[in-house]
């Protein structure tokens, strides 16, 4: 999810004035969600739908809609402190991570907090998890007027406890005697910063019994990978979501980012990117290449990477190699992140995706943000005939983990594509630069511009062939390419190098009377591999025809796909 802020207007989740109280808003607190932090991070067995139940949340888009519309509403109308959402922990990782990242203190006074069940204890009030709630950092004077916002938007609140000096968390309640007793008295610092444990990590070691793949007909194999539910259309579930809402919407789903309008000018390309085998076979270049994949997708759009978020998925951290695959992929995310200085600026872990011994693939989701002028914005379909093709990178002989791989030979071997992080970041400065001193593309759109660069896309799964592939189905244009010009590693075959995943690989289309010129200003690997045109998808050899495919026949493998493993 992606907000949008004014930077002197962002309220940080902090807690730094001491006597400020804490406004807990929202819904009421229950049962649900205990220990849906931990549960997140467990091994699940047959059992785990009766026993676990309790640790899900119940969600409720309802009042959700309220305290989204009342916190705007304190946070326009009243100096907060701090703000901070609870989430996994609940009340007792919400307070102490506010308060300790402040030097401060907090006393909470669990006899304030809305309950929405009779005799909940104490554990279960500090550990509920239960949905739509916020804790508000304000000044006493502020109050009233908070809970008059919150009393408009008919949703409870409750002023719960307050900033204290001394680095200490505090919980207290009523005893039996209806006396005020402590109940807990512990410092920040073990709650929000614990100490790291030191387990012991190991590289697993790697299958020596590889199969040996004997390529069939690549038109065959075209068909067979563009059916994969990793690369077929994912249309089938966006389209169940509303991606007109505030109609901000400039590029839809569909294309390599989805591009939201910011102002008259400015805009914002987001997209999200995972590959679990790449991450299984090489973990560092797996998660390198999940990130590098995702930054490729925003600069095709014509946007600027600025930031990266994440979701790393696991099995049991107390299995050395499962521990070393999460080192060496966050490695390899931190090291992509860096060069391209994209901050990684939230994310979560889940650890124990195992089920009665059967672990998932490491599976490193990553969202990427990239900012961009209105007039930068490419999209991936062939738009005009004649338009010529060129290729951005190198190829190598890298289809081991390839999406060609796993559809046509039901195969996981090998080692994933390696990152090379300075061809990543020059292929993407090229693009970005070449599209730069293009034309205007809301001009474009309104006949008063004419593009050079009529076209961009990523290369990723499925390769050079896939990307053709889904830049002719979206501009229901066919193209003819020559494989003998892209440029590749040294006795490559024909087709690894269309299956190939190597990372740094773009494809654009571009004004046949512009391409020379736009060729010669490249200064990465690069070549004119053909043209836009017909209704085919027409890949050569010099002479020799390997692939001839009507981009009709592509969409009936690449459409419905997905609707047939969820019926």
């Amino acid at each position: 999810c992606a907000g949008l802020v004014k930077k002197d207007e962002i309220v940080m989740a902090v807690a730094p004035n001491i006597g400020d109280v804490f406004l807990l808003m929202g819904g009421t607190t229950g049962r649900d969600g205990i220990h849906g932090v931990t549960f997140a991070s467990e091994e699940l067995t047959s059992d785990s739908e009766k026993e676990d139940r309790p640790a899900v949340q119940e969600a409720d888009p309802f009042t959700k809609k309220r305290v989204l519309e009342a916190s705007l509403e304190i946070l326009e109308k009243i100096d907060c402190s701090g703000v901070k959402d609870l989430g996994g922990g609940g009340l007792t990782c919400c307070v102490s991570e506010l308060v300790d990242k402040s030097g401060n203190g907090a006393v909470v006074d669990l006899r304030s907090i809305p309950l929405r069940e009779e005799g909940m204890t104490p554990y279960e009030i500090m550990l509920s998890e239960s949905q739509e709630r916020m804790i508000f950092v304000i000044n006493p004077k502020d109050v009233e007027l908070a809970q008059a916002i919150c009393d408009k938007h008919e949703i409870p609140s409750a002023v719960i406890g307050e900033v204290t000096d001394g680095n200490h968390m505090v919980v207290k309640d009523f005893d039996a005697e209806i006396e005020l007793q402590t109940l807990c008295d512990v410092p920040t610092i073990l709650l929000a910063d614990p100490p790291s444990l030191d387990r012991e990590m190991r590289e697993p070691a790697k299958p020596t019994d590889l199969v040996e793949v004997v390529d069939g007909p690549i038109d065959e194999s075209l068909i067979k990978v563009l059916s994969s539910p990793n690369v077929a259309s994912k249309e089938w579930v966006y389209k169940q979501y509303d991606h007109e809402v505030q109609t901000r919407t400039v590029v839809k789903p569909g294309d390599d980012a989805a591009v939201l309008q910011i102002d008259d000018e400015t805009a914002v390309a987001i997209t999200a990117d995972s590959n679990t085998i790449h991450t299984k076979l090489t973990p560092y270049d797996g998660g390198a290449g999940s990130v590098a994949e995702a930054i490729r997708n925003v600069v095709s759009m014509g946007a600027k990477p600025y930031a990266v978020v994440d979701c790393l998925n696991f099995g049991n951290p107390e299995t050395p190699e499962i521990l070393w695959q999460f080192k060496e992929c966050i490695k390899g995310m931190s090291d992509i992140a860096r060069k391209f200085e994209s901050p990684v600026i939230s994310g979560n872990v889940s650890f124990y995706n195992e089920t009665e011994g059967i672990k998932i693939n490491p599976t490193p989701a990553v969202g990427v943000i990239g900012v961009e002028k209105l007039s930068s914005i490419r999209t991936l379909p062939f738009k005009n005939e004649g338009d010529k093709i060129i290729i951005i990178g190198k190829t190598y002989d890298e289809v081991e983990g390839s999406e060609y791989h796993r559809a046509v030979h039901s195969l996981e071997q090998g080692d994933a594509p390696k990152i090379r992080i300075d061809d990543e970041l020059a292929s993407a400065n090229t693009l970005l630069d070449l599209i730069e001193n293009d034309g205007d593309y809301v001009k474009f759109l309104e006949g008063e511009d004419e593009l050079a660069i009529t076209a961009t896309h990523d290369v990723s799964a499925g390769g050079i062939a896939i990307a053709l592939s889904e830049m002719a189905m979206s501009g229901k244009l066919g193209c003819e390419v020559d494989i003998s010009k892209v440029p590749a590693e040294e006795g490559i075959s024909d087709n690894n190098l269309l299956f190939s995943e190597s990372h740094a690989r773009f494809i654009i289309t571009v004004s046949a009377d512009k391409a020379d010129e736009i060729l010669d200003s490249i200064d990465v690997d690069a070549a004119i591999i053909g043209e836009v045109k017909g209704d085919s998808l027409v890949i050569k050899k010099v002479d020799e025809t390997i692939v001839d495919l009507a981009v009709a026949d592509l969409d009936d493998a690449y459409h419905g796909v997905i609707e047939k493993y969820m019926a």
